[in-house]
């Protein structure tokens, strides 16, 4: 059904749907954006740089950069700045095109169910893709089958945590990739978009030291809530860093967007709070769901995968929480989902509290 819209966030797209003005008052549950809003200083701090429009950004973004490289602990050559993590999704794919030019098969295998845009962005540089799905209800990824994978492909890419089902792969699975990717000259490129909601932390940048075939791409719209800033980056060895760099347009990134990386990372008290809440919003929210007879998916993000364990409709479900004013996320073009699951972010104790009355509401009318 490839006229569904491909992201969340889109009520004006999704409510006509269901015969409902696009321009409804909804509480939206189907973009993943931290609650808490922007940290509270930003909208003073960005009137405040409008003066710096006048003049070009620094193309390599150096105090960003910089600032990037010192909280992960790596070297400022082995950072890029992007234009959201969305630019980071499609630079991966530039490089693999780039890196595989001169061989006879070109390829990348996709986890799935996952973001669309790996997907597009291999399929927009000319690689063709194979799903690799992840098994049962507990969407795990099968070990051999990865390893597998990882001597076949030239290039694997995975969410972690993944986005819909919120499901984290093993750190050590992960490191028995990369050893076989490097015998077989395969790269990992791994989206690692929520990465700053999983506690205790998960991220994959200590592996940047040992392996030169691992790629990191990371968002900082997801955490800090300024999707309409497109802010991230991406992380890797040096030589690959500096590949990407000869294929990302020149200034992709805007000089206020850039300018706000440092004091965002600074601002540890916003990260302290964010985690604070999902640490009781998430487990909240998912036993709720549950008494509710919903299968939920165990998960390490900001967001909840679930269906009926009793086999009701979930498109079904999606327009009633829409006409209760509650648009959460649909799964018709998630592969191998279908629409038979929906995922719903974690929101506001209250918001979390009205979508689980919408749904007892559909469950006993």
């Amino acid at each position: 059904m490839s006229d569904w819209p491909s992201h969340g966030g889109r009520p004006e797209r999704m409510l006509p749907r269901f015969g409902l003005a696009g321009d409804s008052e909804v509480i939206d549950f189907s973009a993943n954006l931290n609650p808490l809003g922007p940290p509270p200083w930003l909208a003073q701090r960005l009137a405040a740089s409008v003066a710096g429009l006048a003049v070009y950004p620094d193309p390599d973004y150096c105090e960003a950069r910089d600032a990037i490289a010192m909280s992960e602990g790596l070297r400022p050559e082995q950072v890029r700045l992007t234009n959201g993590g969305a630019e980071a999704i499609f630079l991966a794919a530039a490089l693999l095109a780039r890196r595989e030019a001169g061989r006879k098969v070109r390829w990348a295998i996709i986890v799935q169910p996952t973001f669309c845009e790996y997907q597009r962005a291999c399929r927009h540089y000319g690689i063709a893709v194979q799903p690799l799905a992840l098994a049962g209800e507990s969407f795990a990824l099968d070990e051999a089958r990865a390893c597998e994978a990882m001597g076949e492909a030239d290039a694997v890419f995975l969410g972690r945590p993944n986005n819909p089902t919120g499901t984290l792969v093993a750190r050590d699975l992960i490191e028995r990739m990369l050893a076989v990717g490097e015998r077989h000259g395969s790269m990992l490129v791994v989206d690692e978009a929520f990465i700053d909601f999983v506690v205790p932390d998960e991220r994959l940048t200590p592996l940047l030291a040992r392996f030169d075939n691992l790629l990191l791409l990371r968002s900082m719209t997801k955490l800090y809530a300024i999707p309409g800033l497109r802010l991230g980056y991406l992380l890797g060895s040096a030589a690959a860093v500096n590949a990407i760099a000869e294929l990302q347009p020149p200034w992709s990134v805007n000089a206020l967007a850039a300018g706000l990386v440092a004091p965002l990372l600074a601002d540890r008290d916003y990260l302290a709070r964010t985690r604070a809440w999902l640490d009781t919003e998430r487990p909240w929210l998912q036993g709720e769901l549950k008494a509710l007879g919903l299968d939920v998916v165990p998960s390490h993000a900001n967001f909840l995968l679930f269906q009926d364990a009793h086999g009701g409709s979930m498109p079904a479900l999606l327009e009633h929480l829409a006409r209760c004013g509650i648009l959460v996320r649909h799964t018709h073009n998630f592969i191998g989902l279908e629409g038979a699951w929906l995922r719903v972010a974690v929101r506001s104790r209250p918001e979390n509290r009205a979508l689980v009355e919408a749904i007892a509401r559909w469950r006993h009318p």
